[in-house]
């Protein structure tokens, strides 16, 4: 089976450079619709994305995994934009939370 090729545009989200990808891939595959992926750089020129498609019961951990990295993704950029407000992690700070979840048992 020949692949078939889409045209991607150029665009800003949340003021970072992206690429806008067309509905009619999701519609041609439409199991990629709430699939993970990465981006790999094979030249200058050429990319190659990969998509995570993974079982029906899977779909609750990319969830976590996506609202994580927007979290993560969050903290980074205002950390960049904030520097001033970064406070440095010490030893008083670690033994406290120790101390806090000393007692605390998880369930496996």
């Amino acid at each position: 089976m020949k692949g078939k090729t889409y045209p991607i545009l150029k665009t800003e989200v949340s003021d970072e450079d992206a690429f806008h990808l067309p509905s009619t891939i999701l519609k041609d595959y439409p199991h990629l619709i709430n699939a993970l992926g990465y981006i790999e750089v094979l030249s200058d020129s050429t990319l190659l994305i990969r998509f995570d498609v993974g079982e029906n019961g899977e779909e609750e951990d990319q969830d976590k995994s996506l609202m994580m990295r927007l979290f993560l993704d969050f903290l980074m950029k205002d950390a960049m934009k904030n520097p001033s407000k970064l406070v440095p992690y010490t030893q008083e700070m670690s033994d406290e939370i120790e101390n806090l979840l000393a007692d605390v048992v998880l369930d496996e």
